[in-house]
């Protein structure tokens, strides 16, 4: 008995199970609602490129609609920040939702050829207002020391919902692919449907929210629009929100390469069976559970800089796996993916740390829009460029992800400031 209870106190003590008990308000409604988004997302990722194809559509379409989508999502994240501000971070993320996933869940669902794939997909692109709007709502009235643990329970939360993925892969030996993708997608309409009703019924609007909400009545979207070009040079001047544009795009490149063209190289290039896919996934949620329990708590003693060197390294590491590994090895992607989950481990909760960091409290909503619409819009010509690379050879995508995390590996290692969840204040004076 005095055992367990010793047990029981000390996974009450871990910094990561002790913030989620202590979470309220948004951040604990966000954080766990986060699988009804997480699992239908598990069970159709790996075979969302594979389904595609079976309908279809060839490599360079692909690449096509993804670019086609990505002026979507450049449109969308613009005016995701007025939006987020007009209407506030709560009903902003529930219409996101509605619009970006929902409704277009529903159309890959029912999805008959290529012009299907490129209407959900720009429908899809709806979602980049959401996120604005959804970023707010959970950060905001957020205690500033528990942001990096958050991050870390919304990307538990999604780890979680992989374990669902095998599902998938049974489903799809029993009774074929195409079948099986419909259903999903079906599913993950209604499971958004339901994530929007709660969000709605269990949010508050953040005191920022209100405030901007305020501040706006009665100023047009125009108006609003051009303000933009007014907070640009405060952007482009900053040191710190430059480098988080440096990250923001690099990992937009990089995770648009791996969620589109891995699965297809995995199964052409190194002949992975289809079905076996949804099976990595496991082993990199695994894994990812392990280090954040384990290990993630155990670096926050030291600042930015060291993690994020680290983890872009191991991203580094990935790639190179992938480009060298000889055709016929499967094995070399359980390495591919010890390394590349650890990798994304460390850098996207620090991502988001920086940009807690160094991101404007009263401006928030805007500077996020207009980040995101940068990153979008410098990566929007990516798409096409993969697509013909994978036509190619199969490795080539990874050449450019490799040579990305390079690139980010010198940005970071330039950086000045050097913030942790224990020194935000200081960041914060010295910006």
């Amino acid at each position: 008995m005095a055992s367990t209870s010793l047990l029981l106190s000390r996974i009450r003590s871990h910094p990561l199970i002790h913030t989620l008990i202590a979470l309220k308000g948004n951040p604990r409604v966000c954080v766990l609602i986060e699988p009804f988004w997480g699992i239908p997302n598990s069970l159709i990722a790996p075979f969302t490129a594979v389904y595609m194809r079976a309908m279809g559509v060839d490599n360079v379409q692909i690449g096509i609609a993804l670019s086609a989508a990505m002026l979507a999502q450049v449109i969308c994240a613009f005016f995701g920040g007025i939006i987020a501000d007009k209407l506030g971070r709560r009903l902003t993320t529930a219409l996101g939702d509605l619009v970006g996933w929902v409704i277009p869940c529903a159309i890959w669902a029912a999805a008959q050829n290529y012009w299907f794939f490129l209407a959900a997909m720009v429908l899809n692109s709806f979602e980049q207002v959401n996120q604005t709007a959804w970023v707010c709502l959970l950060v905001e009235d957020a205690e500033e020391k528990d942001i990096l643990h958050i991050w870390n329970w919304i990307m538990i939360a999604g780890l979680i919902a992989v374990f669902f993925s095998p599902l998938s892969g049974a489903l799809i030996r029993g009774f074929s692919l195409v079948p099986v993708m419909r259903a999903l997608y079906g599913l993950y309409s209604l499971s958004m449907l339901i994530k929007c009703l709660i969000s709605l019924r269990y949010t508050t609007e953040t005191r920022q929210g209100r405030i901007r909400r305020a501040q706006t009545k009665g100023e047009s979207i125009l108006r609003m629009a051009f303000g933009y070009w007014r907070l640009l040079p405060k952007v482009i001047r900053d040191e710190g929100t430059l480098r988080v544009l440096a990250v923001m795009v690099v990992l937009n490149i990089t995770v648009m390469v791996n969620q589109n063209f891995y699965s297809l190289y995995a199964t052409a290039g190194l002949g992975i069976p289809e079905n076996y896919l949804a099976y990595f996934p496991i082993i990199r949620a695994m894994i990812m559970l392990l280090f954040f329990f384990v290990i993630q708590h155990r670096l926050e003693k030291f600042r930015t800089k060291a993690p994020m060197k680290l983890g872009l390294a191991l991203y580094m590491l990935c790639q190179a796996i992938m480009i060298f590994s000889p055709p016929g090895r499967p094995v070399v992607l359980v390495f591919y993916t010890l390394f590349e989950a650890v990798a994304f481990g460390i850098v996207l909760p620090r991502k988001e740390l920086m940009s807690a960091v160094f991101v404007n409290k009263q401006e928030r909503a805007r500077i996020i829009a207009l980040l995101t619409t940068m990153t979008i819009a410098i990566a929007r010509p990516f798409g096409a460029i993969t697509g013909l690379l994978s036509k190619l050879d199969g490795r080539l995508p990874f050449v450019l992800s490799f040579s990305l995390f390079l690139f980010l590996f010198a940005v970071i290692s330039t950086m000045k400031k050097d913030p942790g969840p224990q020194l935000k204040d200081e960041a914060e004076q010295e910006s």
